[in-house]
């Protein structure tokens, strides 16, 4: 990085930069200003790309809007929504049978496991939903904008920019930077760190179209159909919104007499149709080696490049991995007493969530078949265990000796509550309205019990150390449907105390080892906070 510092140009001051104002970017950005973290965005584009992109927006990814409140501006599918794929000739011609994402695995209903069912709305739909949201809550845009350079500056960053219709250079000071500057990253690049993956498969012609006759073939519940044709192989998926996608190898430059004559192939008989747009990209698997550089953070594609899957392990691992940063950068930012070592736990923590989505995605037979011999599959997980039984081990959590055997995802009814997994789901009542275990653990350390004891001591530490800790007492404050409920959902006893991060990630948990409950919190509270 160039260490020069000019003096010559406009200046702009913010606690954090986000570089890439695309769904991941915006996402960012909206979960720091929700947390009133002062942070502007850079993108290079005036606004979202003409290609929809990802479509499947997961359950997990809901939560994460629902806590920041803007829930209802997304639209959610149906408990019982499916996203069904086929191999097929034509769309027209024969079906041959239908492709499960994980083979002999059937898929639940949505919306038992978590407060959200998921949405299916294309990213270019979601993205102005995200972008005026983070608005609405102070973030600060400069669309049309382009990273020219970033500056180490000891205590920070400063990154020089360009505003692409002024031509008018200015510098934004930074203490920190989110690169969501793409699978291409030049950050990533600059920082020098290494990548690692099955790496550059084939380059992906897809071309975007309205074929209203088409839409009929939709009846029997299918959306995404494989194109198996013996010299001609492609995929064809629907969006919700009417748009249809061809997606082919990009073997060569293609007219728009080509494009329409795919399309028609694909669909098997000739059809009234409408290009909108055409483009390239790249199928690839390539994971980050490392998330944090210094000041410096990597998020969505520029730490993990994935393809697009069923599973959603594009776009939504990139949302998962702003909202775990965006709670560390702001405790940091904002609590003299939170320790940066905090913020070194980002990387311990989605490194191995983003290899192992790299494992799942190539272990399974939507891709499986362009890896080469010396990929080694992996034993499937379910899409449970991806969504919501993922695990994350750092000094963030505070774990015991067993954990180290411990897998990185298993189905959530498995971890009853085990430390460094997501708060198991439940319909609480709270000040007489009915909420999830999920809407509790979004702002502040929370510790959880039946005994008011652990909840005194926890107001005390909470004052003594200078840092935030919510108290909810059993019973009182809120109340399960069942009295059981609790201590059977955290596998506890009406004696024990959590403690829930404000990502929703249980921190710690007490013991029967703990002899002097004061001290025992205390500690624990410290680790997981990097208390200076």
């Amino acid at each position: 990085m160039n260490q020069e510092i000019s003096k010559n140009f406009p200046k702009y001051n913010t606690d954090v930069l986000i570089v890439g104002g695309s769904i991941v970017g915006l996402s960012a950005a909206l979960f720091l200003a929700w947390r009133n973290v002062n942070v502007i965005v850079v993108e290079k584009h005036e606004s979202s790309s003409k290609h929809p992109r990802a479509i499947g927006f997961t359950e997990l990814s809901l939560e994460h809007y629902r806590a920041a409140g803007i829930i209802d501006k997304i639209p959610q599918v149906n408990s019982n929504s499916r996203l069904r794929r086929a191999k097929v000739e034509s769309l027209t011609g024969n079906w041959h049978a239908e492709i499960p994402w994980t083979p002999h695995e059937q898929e639940n209903d949505k919306g038992i496991l978590s407060p959200v069912t998921g949405a299916a709305i294309a990213q270019d739909l979601l993205e102005p939903i995200i972008r005026q949201s983070a608005k609405d809550f102070g973030a600060n845009l400069h669309l049309g904008t382009e990273l020219i350079e970033l500056i180490e500056n000891g205590e920070g960053i400063l990154a020089r920019v360009k505003n692409r219709k002024k031509n008018e250079i200015y510098e934004i000071s930074a203490k920190y930077v989110i690169a969501a500057d793409g699978a291409n990253s030049s950050i990533r690049e600059q920082l020098g760190i290494k990548i690692k993956g099955v790496g550059h498969l084939r380059f992906i012609r897809s071309v975007l179209f309205y074929c209203t006759e088409a839409e009929f073939y939709l009846e029997e519940g299918i959306q995404q159909f494989e194109i198996d044709q013996t010299e001609f192989k492609a995929f064809l998926t629907h969006y919700p919104d009417g748009r249809w996608v061809l997606m082919f190898n990009a073997d060569h430059e293609y007219s728009e007499s080509d494009l329409k004559s795919y399309i028609l192939q694909a669909l098997g008989r000739k059809m009234n149709i409408d290009i909108i747009t055409t483009g390239t990209w790249e199928m690839a698997g390539q994971i980050a080696e490392e998330y944090q550089k210094g000041h410096i953070f990597l998020v969505g594609d520029a730490a993990h490049q994935l393809p697009p899957t069923r599973g959603g392990f594009g776009a939504n691992t990139g949302i998962d991995d702003v909202y775990n940063l965006a709670w560390k950068l702001q405790m940091v930012l904002q609590n003299k007493n939170v320790g940066k070592e905090l913020l070194e736990t980002y990387h311990l923590e989605r490194y191995p969530i983003g290899w192992l989505r790299h494992q799942q995605t190539f272990s399974r037979p939507d891709y499986l078949q362009w890896v080469d011999t010396s990929f080694k599959a992996e034993t499937l997980l379910s899409s449970e265990a991806m969504e919501f039984g993922q695990r994350v081990n750092s000094t963030a959590v505070l774990n015991n000796d067993t954990c180290a055997n411990l897998p990185l995802a298993a189905h959530p009814n498995i971890w009853l509550g085990h430390t460094g997994t997501r708060v198991p789901h439940a319909w609480v009542s709270r000040y007489e309205e009915r909420i999830s275990t999920i809407d509790l653990f979004t702002k502040s350390f929370v510790a959880i019990s039946k005994d008011i004891s652990w909840l005194d001591i926890a107001k005390r530490i909470s004052k003594e150390l200078g840092i935030d800790i919510e108290v909810l007492h059993v019973g009182i404050d809120i109340h399960f449907l069942d009295d059981k409920i609790f201590e059977e959902l955290f596998d506890i006893s009406k004696d024990d105390c959590i403690l829930v991060r404000p990502d929703a990630i249980v921190a710690w948990r007490s013991t029967k080892q703990c002899g002097n409950k004061y001290n025992c919190f205390k500690e624990a509270f410290k680790k997981v906070t990097s208390y200076k």
